[in-house]
């Protein structure tokens, strides 16, 4: 007989669970109940991941199987979708923060500041969790700051450079590891560190803790100006070519994930395949020898207790504090004046940016000329 609720202690504060028998991941035999008690188990490293970052939830009320998909942007049907407003019936502790999508609309987004925010996710059939690259300000709407530099915080300044080294076609999580070496020898002479996590599923993350000195524009035109110098030492395997048709067999340097909106799957985040996969920070003498599969839902919670929050250090700490922009944004001049390379394109559904190429893919372009 199926329970029909039970309460799970997050961190001292209970939160009650229905359905707690409903299988998520018919595969691996994941239930809502398991889901929630790993949430629990790496709930100090998750937290850190989210805590006071306007997060979007992705939600699958159903659980997942093979053969489901999200609904899109542009509004396609599918079996999971994501939340960017608080759901309807949240709990008064519950925090959130307003955020501006690239629009112009305004939401209050979910902003989790304990560990049964996250676990009253998972009731609401949250599988995984997206966090911008921002903090709130300590409170909320005091953000200060300009465009490109000056004192910095909050919501429109970023605290993160996120790469996203993205498989193409023909190509896996073995060619992203073996380019990510390149990529943080790059980074080292910008003056970041980076932190390496799989993405759960066939690419790899690398973040950088920074000053949240500039906006989200020039957080993007940085990333881009990194990418291109990846590119520019290693073009056989890297790519930073926002057409699909100009990538080929390459590893995609994914600079729009800098843009506003556009967020990850956190660190200890599962993610939404059959084989209930998580998002696993890694050590740097690791990344050319795990496999996304490694890291699941049941295997997790051991490697936590084991090897702690390896993920720590994306927030800054003593060992890593936060760099500065300064030299990738020298780099952008640098790729104007020697290169000609200016900006690049952003997502269809961004307005058109100053200074930004056509938004037609060139293929198209040569058939219309």
């Amino acid at each position: 007989m199926a329970t029909s609720a039970i309460e799970i202690d997050a961190a001292g504060r209970p939160v009650r669970l229905s359905s707690p028998d409903r299988v998520l991941f018919a595969g691996p035999g994941v239930t809502k109940e398991d889901l929630a008690r790993y949430t629990v188990s790496v709930g100090e490293g998750l937290l850190a991941a989210l805590r006071d970052r306007p997060t979007a939830l992705e939600r699958w009320p159903k659980g997942y199987a093979e053969g489901m998909t999200l609904t899109t942007r542009t509004g396609a049907k599918g079996d999971g979708f994501y939340s960017k407003r608080v759901p309807s019936g949240a709990p008064d502790w519950l925090e959130s923060v307003e955020v501006t999508f690239p629009s112009g609309r305004t939401a209050r987004e979910i902003c989790p500041t304990e560990l049964a925010v996250i676990v009253w996710a998972v009731q609401m059939g949250t599988i995984t969790f997206h966090p911008w690259p921002v903090r709130r300000a300590a409170q909320d709407g005091e953000e200060g700051g300009g465009e490109g530099g000056g004192e910095g915080g909050g919501v429109d300044h970023p605290d993160q450079l996120r790469i996203d080294l993205d498989p193409q076609p023909g190509t896996d999580f073995a060619d992203a590891a073996a380019v990510a070496g390149l990529v943080r020898e790059v980074a080292h002479e910008a003056g970041l560190t980076l932190v390496p996590k799989t993405s759960g599923g066939r690419g790899l993350h690398l973040f950088a803790p920074i000053r949240p000195e500039w906006d989200f524009v020039a957080a993007r035109r940085a990333l881009l100006a990194l990418g291109r110098e990846v590119e520019r030492r290693d073009p056989n395997r890297v790519t930073t070519a926002w057409w699909k048709e100009e990538r080929g067999e390459r590893i995609f340097v994914d600079y729009n994930q800098m843009a506003r909106d556009r967020t990850m799957a956190s660190a200890y985040s599962v993610r939404a395949n059959p084989r209930a996969t998580v998002s696993a920070p890694l050590r740097w003498e690791e990344v050319t020898d795990v496999e996304p599969d490694d890291f699941t839902v049941h295997t997790m919670p051991a490697r936590f207790a084991e090897v702690g929050d390896l993920f720590a250090d994306a927030n800054g700490t003593d060992a890593v504090p936060a760099a500065g922009l300064e030299t990738l944004l020298e780099w952008v001049e640098r790729d104007e004046r020697d290169h000609g390379l200016g900006e690049a394109v952003y997502p269809p559904d961004y307005p058109k940016m100053p200074g930004e190429p056509p938004r037609v893919q060139p293929s198209r372009a040569r058939h219309t000329d």
